[in-house]
C-alpha cells in the first residue's frame, strides 16, 4: 500500500512561492483509494463538469495534466470543480511523489496558466459514451430517473472523495457506470457499486436489476 503523507485525513501544505507568483496554500486530502490524493488549490479548477486523464495521451490536452504525468510515477489525473486528484503507480510512494506534485500544481495555479491546450477538446468533460451501450428510446423515462439519481445522490458524494461516477448506459435492467479519479481502482469501489449505488437505484427504480462498472 502506498505511503500517504501525514497521519490525519486532512493536511495542509504551504509552499514558498517563486518571485512574481501569488502566494497560495494547497490543501491535500486522503481518499479511500490509497494510490490517490485529492489536492485543493483554493480556487476553481473546472468551471463545469469534470475531466479524467487515464493515459499520457489523454493528458496532452492539458498542460497541467501533461506535467503531472511527466513526473513519471503518476498514472491518473482527474479535474473536479475545485480539486485535482492524482493517482500514482503501484509500488510508488507518496512521500517521494507528493512534493513534486505540489510543486507542479503550485507553479500552474500561481502563474494562472491555462488548464487546457488551445484548440484541444477542452469542452469535453467526460469521454464520449460507448456506443455498445446505446440506450433504447423506450427506456427514456427509466434512464432519466437513473441519471437524476446519479447526478443528485451519487456524484456529489464521490466528488468529496476525489472521484466521479459517470452514467454509460442501461440495457435489460443493467446500469453501466464508469469510475473516474479516486474511484477508479479503489479497493472499495466494488462495495460502493453493489452495496451503495446498486441498492439506491433498485430502491427508486424497480426496473434496475444490476449495476456494473465499465
Amino acid at each position: 500500500m502506498p505511503e500517504n503523507a501525514g497521519t490525519a485525513s486532512d493536511t495542509l501544505d504551504l509552499f514558498h512561492w517563486h518571485r512574481h507568483m501569488e502566494p497560495m496554500l494547497i490543501e491535500t486530502e486522503l481518499t479511500p483509494n490509497p494510490a490517490t490524493i485529492k489536492f485543493l488549490p483554493g480556487r476553481e479548477v473546472m468551471g463545469a463538469g469534470t475531466r479524467d486523464f487515464a493515459t499520457p495521451e489523454d493528458a496532452e490536452a492539458s498542460p497541467l495534466a501533461d506535467a503531472l504525468f511527466g513526473l513519471g510515477d503518476v498514472t491518473g489525473v482527474f479535474f473536479g470543480s475545485h480539486f485535482v486528484s492524482v493517482t500514482i503507480a503501484p509500488g510508488a510512494e507518496w512521500s517521494d511523489v507528493k512534493p513534486d506534485v505540489l510543486a507542479t500544481l503550485l507553479e500552474h495555479f500561481s502563474a494562472n496558466m491555462p488548464l487546457f491546450t488551445p484548440g484541444s477538446a477542452s469542452g469535453i468533460t467526460v469521454p464520449a459514451e460507448d456506443s455498445s451501450f446505446a440506450d433504447d428510446p423506450e427506456d427514456a423515462e427509466i434512464i432519466e430517473q437513473i441519471r437524476d439519481l446519479i447526478d443528485t445522490r451519487v456524484r456529489p458524494a464521490v466528488a468529496n472523495d476525489g472521484g466521479d461516477i459517470v452514467y454509460r448506459g442501461f440495457d435489460k435492467g443493467t446500469v453501466y457506470l464508469q469510475m473516474q479519479g479516486a474511484c477508479s481502482g479503489c479497493p472499495s469501489s466494488s462495495a460502493t457499486l453493489k452495496n451503495g449505488i446498486e441498492q439506491l437505484l433498485k430502491h427508486y427504480v424497480p426496473e434496475v436489476t444490476e449495476v456494473r462498472a465499465v
